[in-house]
């Protein structure tokens, strides 16, 4: 989420030190750590819903005016010059209100704006308190958030802390983060040279044969005419 970029790199003002230089850094991705989470769903459906419901709205206020222009088309020819102009300020009024309602809902810092912000604050919250014990733990010094408005060309895995981020909100996979199992080394013994018994070295004892090229196969003999 673009606006939630802000908040993750505030966290330089709390992990940063003098010496940030030497310290470690890693990014996570914020979007996919906020799909993970029940409460970030909760919220999108709200949010789809009272899109639905104001959507709903503004079909029926156009439906009214698209009837207004009908009739006002229809009885253009035998409305008088008072009358079309009664007419016209009725179509005005309406494209107005139509036009005002869709700003108010769904405009920048409308009611579908700001209902977001109140849902999805919570849920950033968490995820940031959740970055910033990671960085903690992991002594990260910068954390960048993959999903914000910093651009980043390239993204080394080894850097990415998102998975830590889930464990930290108790939503981690069970087969990541962890050390590999341990037990005994299992070494495996080399293959024996086989032994030919009718191949005596000089010193009388049997001895690995000798590397041989296979016998030729026996001609097949001729029959006699």
């Amino acid at each position: 989420m673009k606006n939630f970029g802000g908040l993750i790199l505030a966290l330089l003002l709390l992990v940063v030190a003098p010496e940030a230089q030497a310290q470690k850094f890693g990014w996570v991705d914020s979007e996919f750590i906020m799909a993970k989470m029940p409460e970030y769903a909760k919220a999108q459906q709200e949010l789809t819903l009272l899109s639905d419901t104001w959507q709903k709205e503004i079909e029926t206020l156009q439906k009214d005016l698209d009837k207004l222009h009908r009739n006002y088309q229809n009885e253009e020819v035998v409305l008088t010059e008072a009358m079309k102009k009664k007419r016209q300020d009725e179509i005005l009024l309406k494209e107005q209100e139509l036009k005002a309602y869709r700003n108010k809902q769904f405009g920048y810092e409308g009611q579908l704006f700001k209902k977001r912000q109140e849902l999805n604050k919570p849920v950033q919250d968490k995820v940031f308190e959740a970055v910033e014990k990671v960085a903690k733990k992991k002594t990260l010094a910068v954390v960048f958030d993959k999903s914000g408005d910093l651009t980043m060309l390239y993204t080394n895995p080894a850097h990415d802390y998102t998975e830590f981020v889930l464990e930290e909100l108790g939503l981690g996979a069970e087969d990541r983060n962890q050390p590999g199992p341990k037990g005994a080394v299992k070494t495996v013994a080399p293959p024996k040279t086989p032994v030919d018994p009718n191949f005596e070295s000089d010193s009388g004892t049997p001895e690995a044969a000798p590397a041989t090229k296979p016998a030729a196969k026996p001609a097949r003999p001729t029959k006699k005419k």
